[in-house]
């Protein structure tokens, strides 16, 4: 099914008002902490009841858990709610190797098994997309319902592949103010703004040490011979059995509506819903909307 939802409603976050991390949590009964998965000191946020269903929350790309903290307060009245490091990013250990996306899925189960759960709803962003998909077409007995947000890894564009690499490396070795917001300010719509507190959050954590070789291994899936081999199509798009709910926005900068329109053709079922006036974060530029859509699926309510 295909339908455009509605834009910003009252209550959203104006370019005039004062954003940050720690305003978007306030209030919110969340934890952070780190879990052992598999030897892999993996961090998290956690909000929600750990007795309801699990829900994990996947970012993209030299992304890390803040990427979700507009999300938490909605989804924890509903789900067991986690948002994590991916390995190789954020506060997650790094492995010291190229990522392909089969690493990433073997975290992502690892994961599953540390939190101490046999199925989950996964909605990844970007990156967390292609894992997610990933996922499902070869963990089917561990999925329950599946959200691809601005997924990658249904095509190779060139142009999209070394801008990605120029403005993440250019971060990573010199985490400036201005590289590190030109590489947040690349995934909104809004120019307009600033994004002071996430544009933080980040140079932090590309601040770390190591950092730069960590940022070129998670680089690996924009070389065209290790991409190649990691894209995803038919068969395994094709082959998902969980429920999925396939997110696009109207300014997405890694590909246009029609390749989400693409992906849900090949996936059996799926859903498919377009935001307007977000970019790759609409899940941060758009809250309210975004919430409302991700819940009325996870919750089986009909579009």
């Amino acid at each position: 099914m295909t339908s455009t939802a509605a834009g910003p409603v009252s209550g959203s976050v104006s370019a005039t008002e004062f954003e940050s991390v720690w305003r978007d949590l306030q209030g919110v009964a969340f934890s952070q902490g780190y879990l052992d998965v598999d030897g892999v000191r993996t961090r998290y946020l956690h909000a929600g009841d750990p007795k309801l269903p699990a829900l994990v929350l996947l970012h993209g790309s030299g992304g890390h858990a803040e990427a979700y903290v507009r999300n938490l307060r909605s989804h924890a009245e509903h789900f067991s709610t986690w948002s994590i490091d991916m390995l190789g990013h954020g506060y997650t250990d790094k492995p010291g190797h190229p990522l392909e996306v089969g690493h990433y899925v073997a975290h992502l189960i690892g994961f599953l098994d540390a939190i101490g759960v046999q199925r989950a709803h996964i909605s990844g962003e970007s990156l967390g997309g292609w894992v997610a998909a990933r996922a499902a077409a070869d963990h089917p007995d561990r999925i329950d319902r599946l959200v691809l947000n601005t997924a990658g890894g249904s095509q190779a564009d060139p142009e999209v592949m070394k801008r990605i690499i120029t403005l993440s490396m250019a971060a990573a070795e010199n985490p400036s103010w201005e590289t590190v917001q030109a590489r947040i300010k690349w995934l909104m719509a809004d120019k307009s703004k600033d994004y002071d507190d996430i544009v933080a959050s980040r140079q932090a954590v590309y601040r770390q040490p190591g950092f730069v070789a960590a940022m070129s291994d998670i680089m690996a899936l924009q070389d065209p011979e290790i991409r190649a081999r990691n894209l995803l199509g038919e068969k395994e798009y094709g082959s998902i059995t969980a429920p999925t709910l396939v997110l696009w926005t109207s300014d997405d900068p890694t590909a246009d509506v029609s390749e989400g329109r693409r992906i849900a053709s090949m996936i059996p079922g799926a859903r498919f819903e377009v935001m307007p006036d977000c970019g790759h974060w609409p899940q941060y530029e758009d809250p309210e909307t975004f919430n409302r859509l991700h819940l009325d699926f996870l919750l089986g309510k009909p579009a």
